[in-house]
């Protein structure tokens, strides 16, 4: 194997033929194809796997943002010797392009200049369509967030169906989930090697769909579905794969028919996601089986030290003349850690990351610093210490053996496993030892921080309010009411009163009195319906908080909480879970969080009369809203009625004899509907009368 040349100089890898001739190169072993912009940053998937890649002496090239109207871009590398890597970026790309209400962003964090356009929905599968047509025959790994929470059978927000396994539709020969870097690593090495496709199905890790005559040869078809099917002899059928264990989920076919399968389908999957202990699963669809192989191990310290301590510049590719905003937000960041043992329903980090946490030592991380504080860039601000949360570095359960048997999916609710290591001295020592850097001037703390755990640490809380609080902490407490709380795998809100109290004691310690906290809340989340909503709305109001920032659940694929949104049933209790699923519930909900906002006047007035909680209408103390609408509500919806008819109170009508078409001036033919003089039989379409 050719060494790469520019292995461990930190040159970017080439993003064109012209890049890749300049190098001197005449092939690369694999073609990196990413719906983001390139940022050569270990905060981002293709920074990473590139470096992982070009340190085993890989040559690399990345495909930024295609267009993928053509498969002309996916060949000006000419024919990669080994693979093309597939995903659609840090983000599923229907999130980033579509709001909770399914209005198109204004802008994508992760392309120059904000722009959006710049991928396509589903972004994995034409890509991977053009990788086919660009070199048939040439293996295709897809991976990244989007494919892999769409591996099996998944409920899909945007269109309201349950869609089949990704893989069915893009018709990749092999898909990584997780983070993958010893995967790509592995794949690289084993086809180099001269192994075949099918000589990879024995990594942890991935998932793969057979065609349906290898389906009937293995034997999957016909395995029963029970809570843990061993299977022995499996491993001379089924590609070498070296597990005994196997679960068969409900069928796509079944998921899609019937809700209480799509339940029984996440309980399964959600119970295999630790690795000591998950069996591989199979799903069937229609005569084929998709097959998706335990979870890959966690990373250990010298692993992650490895990862992160490869020659990354830290920047945009220079081909950038616009900012892009994901990088200028997370450029200054440090990754201490990865995963999170919380379990929040509505979050894919667990998902992905997994729940075990995967830590860097500490010489790497302050390596990792030293070297930022020499880079003349720098402005000597660390911008985030953290993780998926900031506080679970270096814990994880104190007693091996259980937690090789584990099924638990948080270990910390309903209440914190005694088993759990939670000491925070790591943490602690290592915000100190950062600070003291050469060069350092500030280390802020910008993950989210776990509440329930800090709580454990008064000394932890007294560190962060004295030196690591920029005036304000972002915490997410996500709601008040008991039942939506439990659905979210979150503590009470009572245990987010305990920690401001602490925190503010501890900011008044440091003569920091001002420092305050700013709370995350979750609008529409399952189990919350307007009648929730206003008790998180009294809390609002009672405490004085006013939320800047409103998030709307979005119903996330292979999420607990989106399989509570579509089926109406907590998959965990089998208890059933109201919905707030109209969009005008939506917006009620959303204005509730925001009630001291003029604007939402009438919305808020509309919920509690719906509600009939008008006793919240006045301008007593204990009232949401005054019983008078504010100037500002009055001018909103004065402007609103006006947009609405502005045009339809006043009508012009053709003139003929100067050849113009009979009927209204400026009307849009393809926007009528109803009564229509030119249709012929100038009557509704029935369609449209019945909706």
């Amino acid at each position: 194997m050719t060494r790469a040349t520019g292995r461990r100089s930190g040159a970017f890898a080439p993003t064109t033929g012209q890049e890749m001739a300049e190098r001197g190169w005449d092939y690369v072993d694999v073609v990196f194809v990413t719906g983001d912009a390139y940022i050569d940053h270990p905060s981002f998937a293709m920074a990473i796997l590139h470096r992982v890649l070009e340190e085993a002496g890989f040559r690399v090239a990345i495909l930024s943002q295609p267009d993928w109207h053509s498969c002309e871009p996916w060949r000006q590398f000419g024919k990669p010797r080994l693979f093309f890597a597939i995903s659609a970026g840090n983000m599923d790309s229907l999130i980033n392009h579509y709001t909770a209400n399914k209005k198109v962003r204004n802008d994508d964090a992760y392309s120059p200049g904000g722009k959006i356009g710049l991928r396509p929905d589903r972004a994995t599968l034409p890509y991977c369509q053009r990788a086919r047509e660009a070199f048939p025959g040439t293996p295709v790994i897809a991976g990244g967030v989007e494919a892999s929470l769409r591996r099996l059978a998944h409920y899909d927000y945007w269109s309201d169906t349950v869609k089949r396994s990704i893989l069915m539709d893009c018709k990749a020969d092999l898909l990584v989930y997780g983070m993958g870097e010893k995967n790509i690593l592995q794949i690289a090495k084993r086809l180099h090697a001269g192994q075949n496709l099918r000589d990879l199905r024995n990594l942890r890790g991935v998932a793969y769909a057979l065609g349906a005559r290898e389906t009937e040869q293995t034997g999957f078809a016909e395995l029963p579905e029970t809570p843990l099917a061993t299977t022995p002899g499996l491993k001379e059928t089924a590609g070498e794969v070296d597990w005994k264990l196997w679960q068969k989920v409900p069928s796509f076919e079944e998921v899609k028919s019937q809700k209480d399968r799509f339940v029984d389908a996440t309980r399964h999957i959600h119970l295999n996601t630790n690795p000591f202990n998950a069996a591989a699963l199979i799903q069937m669809h229609d005569r084929q089986a998709v097959i998706a192989t335990p979870p890959d191990y966690p990373l250990s310290e010298s692993e992650m030290d490895s990862i992160y301590d490869l020659p990354y510049t830290r920047r945009p590719h220079p081909i950038y003349r616009e900012p892009i905003p994901a990088f200028e937000m997370i450029k200054d960041s440090v990754t201490i850690m990865r995963g999170c043992f919380g379990g929040c329903t509505f979050c894919s980090i667990t998902a992905h990351q997994g729940r075990i946490i995967q830590s860097r030592s500490q010489s790497s991380i302050l390596t990792e610093i030293e070297t930022m504080a020499n880079d003349k860039d720098f402005k000597g601000i660390i911008s985030d210490i953290g993780g998926a949360t900031a506080n679970m570095y270096q814990m994880r359960c104190t007693r091996p053996e259980i937690e090789a048997k584990c099924k638990r999916l948080s270990c910390i609710h309903p209440s914190i496993c005694k088993l759990l290591g939670t000491d925070h001295k790591p943490t602690i020592e290592l915000m100190r030892k950062a600070r003291e850097v050469e060069g350092i001037r500030r280390v802020f703390v910008a993950s989210g921080i776990r509440m329930d755990l800090a709580q454990l640490s008064p000394e932890y809380i007294d560190e962060l309010a004295a030196h690591h609080v920029g005036g304000r902490l972002k915490v997410a407490p996500e709601h008040t009411h008991p039942d939506v709380l439990m659905r979210m795998k979150k503590p009470s809100i009572d245990n987010f009163g305990v920690f401001a109290g602490m925190f503010e004691k501890s900011s008044k310690k440091a003569k920091k009195p001002k420092q305050f906290l700013v709370p995350y809340f979750i609008a529409s989340h399952p189990g919350s319906t307007i009648e929730e909503m206003i008790d998180l709305a009294i809390y609002l109001k009672r405490n004085g908080y006013r939320p800047d920032q409103v998030q709307d659940f979005i119903p996330a694929p292979f999420d607990i909480a989106t399989c509570m949104w579509y089926t109406g049933i907590d998959p965990m209790t089998r208890k059933p879970v109201k919905i707030a699923s109209k969009l005008s519930d939506r917006k009620l909900q959303r204005a509730l969080l925001q009630l001291f906002k003029p604007e939402n006047y009438f919305a808020v007035r509309e919920a509690l009369i719906e509600a009939k909680r008008t006793d919240l209408i006045g301008d007593g103390c204990d009232s949401l809203i005054p019983t008078n609408p504010p100037k500002e509500a009055l001018d909103k919806r004065r402007r609103e009625s006006q947009r609405i008819t502005d045009g339809d109170h006043y009508h012009t009508v053709a003139n003929s004899a100067q050849g113009e078409k009979p009927g209204e001036r400026g009307a849009n033919p393809l926007k009528s509907s109803g009564y229509r003089p030119q249709r012929k039989t100038q009557q509704r379409r029935q369609g449209k009368k019945n909706r």
